[in-house]
């Protein structure tokens, strides 16, 4: 396909307006992750929700999402403006994503420990309003970040006819979603800032209630700006037809079409590989914290090296092998067929999900050790590596049925399949969250039980070894039983998979060639 201006923006994107897009999907990824992993942590180990509360308002929401995300999918296609179909989504939205990601944190305490180890809870009332902020306030960010979601992964179908540089773009978005990992960070500074609320006479539990809400803020602030770069930076190039389709018809689409319905079937089934971010900030804080960063890090004999670098080792695990695939899957993606690649990080990435179990029992239930500690992360740097890598390639993929559609049937529905996206990430979310919750209400880390926890570890307690270390064993069962599974059923739906790589370079240069005036018998 030739390079001419097929509009006063060219046929691809500048660097500079990738690196805006790219800046912009950084912090819409942060405020993701805030909610993501923050919010559970919150919930149940700082206002102390009940586990079965707080994994009913996240399928309640992911429900309500089944139904939202394709529709606004269908409205994003519909859209039609002087800066396109997904741009103006991009520029209004973030403002009001910064509101409703706050919403969820100002919120009172359920129940709080006492000084002498019992716990006093809210009033009957008052905990049924906290329950039912915490599920208004969630929804409502579910749907906002919908609107802004599917737009900012569907433009990338439209700001180039170059499907080389869109799968760049993809993949370096792939890549700089994984940075998103600064916004699991949340749980770790939010600590920080309680001592300002002690000073003013505040208890730890309520010193660390209002650290979050005050931390909640700041971020959140910081990453709409990000994803307002967004808006202000990317253009669209790709011509959209002006025929209009009914929210039943695109519906009708996203089914029928074979390709993108495997996809989304294999993404459903793969909703236990979210249990890793659900819970790892928890896993994070209690095993290797004891719920207390700053007492950890911080001893008698003063900075804790020895912990730091431990933790550092397992965060490169939980996240380095998913931003260094990132980067290489799609190197990949160029010389072994996308549904072969697709199905062997499915089933082979299985492995090391199974195994964090294995080595946290062999290891008696302690992986502090060094030995241990090097031996875990690598495991999950191999499982994270399997998981960064379906991630991109079903970007991918999805671009191509984007294409696929428009060839076999003349209409590019880009915001209805991206929205097939958002709808796997959250469903997925709130599939992990049931499990969780039910593994969490049969251990007992639930409710009043968790505050008092919380106070038995500030006065000395264990956390590997309490209540026997059923609950640390929980966490660990969650991260990677479930997980396993879900990859394994992942790959059923596509090993079969329609749409091959030939297939697919074959329909979109007929495709460009129409675009450009050049065959215009060439596509269907």
């Amino acid at each position: 396909m030739g390079k001419q201006a097929a509009n006063a923006y060219g046929t691809t994107y500048s660097k500079r307006e990738l690196t805006g897009y790219l800046v912009g999907l950084a912090g819409q990824n942060i405020i993701y992750n805030i909610i993501a992993t923050g919010l559970t942590f919150y919930f149940q180990s700082v206002i102390f929700i009940p586990a079965i509360a707080c994994s009913i308002i996240f399928a309640v929401a992911r429900v309500w999402d089944a139904i939202n995300d394709p529709m606004m999918g269908s409205i994003v296609d519909k859209t039609r403006t002087k800066w396109g179909k997904c741009k103006p989504y991009l520029m209004f939205v973030p403002p009001v994503i910064l509101v409703t990601t706050i919403l969820p944190f100002v919120n009172g305490m359920y129940a709080w420990p006492n000084a002498d180890g019992s716990y006093t809870l809210a009033s009957p009332g008052m905990r049924v309003l906290i329950v039912a902020w915490a599920a208004v306030s969630y929804i409502l960010w579910g749907m906002t970040y919908t609107i802004g979601d599917i737009p900012l992964w569907g433009v990338t179908s439209l700001m180039t006819e170059d499907q080389n540089d869109r799968a760049k773009a993809l993949s370096l978005a792939r890549i700089c979603a994984s940075f998103g990992v600064i916004g699991m960070a949340f749980t770790f500074i939010a600590p920080a800032f309680q001592g300002i609320f002690r000073a003013r006479g505040m208890d730890d539990a309520h010193s660390l209630h209002a650290a979050y809400i005050l931390t909640a803020v700041i971020l959140t602030v910081i990453s709409c700006v990000l994803f307002e770069v967004a808006g202000l930076s990317v253009h669209e190039r790709v011509s959209q037809s002006g025929e209009s389709h009914t929210m039943k018809e695109n519906f009708q689409t996203m089914w029928r079409c074979r390709p993108f319905r495997q996809l989304l079937i294999s993404g459903v089934l793969r909703s236990p590989i979210q249990l890793l971010s659900i819970v790892a900030m928890t896993l994070v804080m209690y095993y290797f914290f004891n719920n207390d960063l700053a007492g950890t890090l911080m001893t008698e004999a003063g900075l804790n090296v020895s912990t730091i670098i431990k933790v550092v080792l397992l965060f490169i695990g939980i996240m380095g092998g998913m931003l260094v695939s990132s980067g290489v899957t799609p190197g990949l993606a160029r010389k072994f067929e996308k549904k072969t690649l697709y199905n062997a990080y499915s089933l082979f990435g299985a492995i090391p999900f199974a195994l964090v179990f294995v080595v946290y029992k062999a290891s008696g239930g302690n992986l502090l050790s060094w030995a241990m500690t090097i031996l875990i992360s690598v495991v999950f740097f191999v499982a994270s590596w399997a998981q960064g890598g379906l991630n991109v390639l079903q970007s991918i993929m999805i671009a191509d049925c984007v294409d696929y559609e428009e060839y076999n049937n003349g209409i590019r529905p880009d915001g209805v399949f991206f929205a097939g996206q958002s709808f796997i990430t959250k469903l997925s979310a709130g599939i992990a969250s049931l499990i969780s919750g039910g593994v969490y209400a049969i251990v007992g880390f639930s409710g009043e039980n968790v505050a008092v926890l919380n106070d038995a570890l500030l006065k000395g307690a264990d956390f590997t070894t309490y209540a026997n270390g059923k609950y640390a064993a929980a966490m660990f069962f969650l991260v990677s039983v479930p997980p396993a599974i879900g990859m394994v059923l992942s790959a059923l739906p596509t090993l079969k998979y329609k749409l091959s790589d030939a297939e697919h370079t074959r329909m979109l240069d007929a495709l460009n060639e129409k675009r450009n005036g050049e065959g215009a018998d060439a596509v269907k």
